[in-house]
């Protein structure tokens, strides 16, 4: 066993992360170190977690080419695996094999074989090697009860097969109320204050996907001045991550703002849409200048849902067989957006909708003298129920000057 490097900073300990910290726990004493785990479970982040603890405990740089394994078994046999496995390296002093597609042994035909020979290698393991199998074809809820039916098949087939021999690691998502918490603590270990209203913004519309999570939080803390180069904090700027920093920066954030404004248009609620239409513009960048980008969204929200209502889309999994890769929105808006849509009675009414945005785009361009009046009134128009002389294809969409 190498002598134990510094261990990487730990998040701050939190319920969806207990599984994690347990395992990382385990890995960095060689006392706990079990021969084999298997990582269960999709959630990238936390997977990304484990795999960096693992390198920083048993796979130094120095001989990391010699002693770390990524292996597939699509690729290399389950027996040319364990039998790697049990013999010594002459390179590293301890070696990590971290393998891939677990679920290809729990697929159709029997597996005896290799059973047989993961079992015999377990009862006399290589106490120089440890073993990580990664089953990322589950998708394990933040409440476990809530698993879906094949996962929870899939979960307890592995469990009943590997359970004795290797720890178990579940990498299942992390709870709103966890993500901003760890949001927070991050942010104040580089020395930035994130307040709490704005990092449960962030969260809530990032949907807790916690590589998202991390990725906008580097992102904000370079925004406000205060990114890490390091490990060490920059002091400069404000070194504080507000509301507003949110709505700026966080695509996400802008487009839950879009969502609300769709959702006021699509109950015809008139006053609400133009209230909503003016938090949208205030808080952009460019206020009234990102009218262009506001109208793009606009768009391409209708045609979500006019896609919804064509295929009649009942829920979220029917929506993600509807719309292709590029085309989806954000996970937290799926089931606002097919409550949206089934508020139309029918096809017409969206396409009307969209020909009054291509209409108002296209007035934009032409640099009216207020842009701000070209959007009111096109709110006004689609959160107005349509008449026979809003159809007429002679009508004008167009302010008067």
């Amino acid at each position: 066993m190498p002598a134990q490097p510094a261990k990487p900073p730990r998040a701050a300990a939190l319920k969806s992360f207990a599984s994690t910290d347990r395992f990382l726990a385990e890995v960095a004493d060689p006392s706990l170190l079990r021969p084999g785990y298997v990582l269960l479970g999709d959630e990238a982040f936390l997977y990304q977690r484990c795999r960096q603890g693992v390198l920083a405990a048993l796979a130094p740089e120095s001989s990391r080419d010699f002693c770390l394994h990524d292996l597939d078994l699509t690729e290399t046999p389950i027996f040319e695996i364990l039998d790697q496995a049990q013999t010594p390296s002459l390179m590293a002093p301890f070696q990590v094999f971290f393998v891939r597609n677990l679920k290809l042994l729990f697929g159709r035909g029997s597996k005896k074989a290799e059973f047989a020979a993961i079992d015999a290698y377990f009862r006399s393991p290589n106490p120089q090697a440890v073993l990580l199998f990664v089953a990322d074809h589950l998708r394990i809820p933040t409440d476990l009860r809530k698993m879906d039916y094949q996962d929870k098949e899939r979960y307890d087939r592995i469990r009943e097969a590997l359970g004795d021999a290797c720890g178990l690691v579940e990498l299942a998502r992390v709870a709103e109320a966890d993500a901003t918490r760890w949001a927070i603590a991050e942010a104040e270990s580089r020395g930035i204050r994130f307040d709490a209203d704005a990092a449960r913004e962030m969260v809530d519309a990032l949907g807790a996907d916690m590589m998202l999570v991390s990725s906008e939080l580097e992102k904000l803390c370079l925004y406000v001045g205060g990114g890490s180069v390091g490990g060490s904090a920059t002091l400069e700027g404000k070194n504080r991550i507000t509301l507003g920093d949110v709505e700026t920066m966080v695509l996400a954030a802008k487009q839950r703002s879009l969502y609300e404004l769709t959702d006021a248009i699509s109950q015809r609620d008139r006053t609400r849409a133009l209230l909503l239409l003016h938090g949208l513009l205030n808080a952009s960048d460019g206020g009234e200048d990102a009218a262009i980008g506001h109208l793009y969204m606009l768009a391409r929200t209708f045609r979500q849902m006019l896609i919804i209502l064509e295929k009649n889309v009942r829920d979220s999994r029917d929506l993600w067989a509807a719309l292709w890769q590029g085309f989806r929105m954000p996970p937290f808006a799926a089931d606002d957006l097919i409550r949206q849509a089934r508020r139309y009675k029918s096809r017409r009414e969206l396409n009307r909708a969209l020909r009054l945005v291509a209409k108002a785009d296209l007035e934009l361009r032409s640099s009216p003298a207020n842009k701000l009046l070209v959007l009111e009134r096109l709110i006004l128009a689609l959160a107005t129920e349509s008449t026979a002389a809003a159809q007429n294809p002679t009508h004008q969409f167009a302010m008067e000057l």
